[in-house]
């Protein structure tokens, strides 16, 4: 991996998981001698997460952790539950049965995870089982698209994880596994539709981060 990359996926995985919590400020030369690397990798790390909305500069001041501001949440989990509806339309019809095995794999993992408390976990093995249709689909535009946005949810999806709330994906993605072994593209949408609309509900007890 590049040096760039390695500080992308250790910030932003900071930020995740409120090590770097909303609202706080962040030095990139700090920031460098704490993930042990040169200043330049963390730069374009830090640019990188204000395009996934996860931090922000303010001219001639600092840059900060973005404050979880609810409303942008909403916005972008609306356009990434779009794009994963669209990607399990087209990816359906395709899904073979290495396919549906690694959905059913990730999801026993999801679930053991949660049993254990791990959100981290569950987070990875969550993604791992979206992946399957996201790359069976094969719509670059909609992955690309996927892959800026879904960070910006990242945070809440952490906090849903480490509730018992979390436990109703692990039904909610048996459906969608079990209308994929069918091809049943209509009931396979459906949930994933309930799948992040679930999430989206999580949004009416959250307040806006004080800026």
């Amino acid at each position: 991996m590049l040096l760039r990359d390695v500080a992308l996926a250790r910030i932003r995985e900071a930020i995740i998981s409120g090590d770097l919590e909303p609202g706080s400020v962040v030095k990139d030369a700090e920031l460098a001698t704490r993930l042990g690397l040169s200043v330049a990798p963390v730069r374009a790390a830090l640019a990188r997460l204000a395009d996934e909305g996860l931090v922000e500069a303010k001219p001639q001041s600092h840059t900060r952790v973005t404050p979880l501001r609810v409303r942008e949440v909403r916005d972008a989990a609306v356009v990434v539950r779009a794009m994963h509806e669209l990607a399990t339309r087209e990816a359906v019809p395709l899904t073979t049965a290495d396919d549906v095995a690694a959905m059913r794999a990730a999801n026993e993992r999801f679930a053991a995870a949660l049993a254990a408390g791990d959100a981290d976990a569950a987070l990875a093995a969550d993604d791992d089982l979206h992946a399957v249709l996201l790359a069976r689909c094969g719509n670059g535009a909609l992955t690309a698209t996927v892959a800026r946005l879904t960070p910006a949810v990242r945070r809440l999806e952490r906090q849903r994880f480490a509730t018992a709330h979390g436990r109703e994906s692990i039904v909610l993605h048996d459906r969608l596994i079990d209308a994929c072994t069918r091809s049943d593209v209509g009931a396979a949408v459906a949930a994933t539709t309930e799948i992040w609309t679930a999430l989206l509900s999580e949004l009416e007890g959250h307040s806006d981060e004080p800026d």
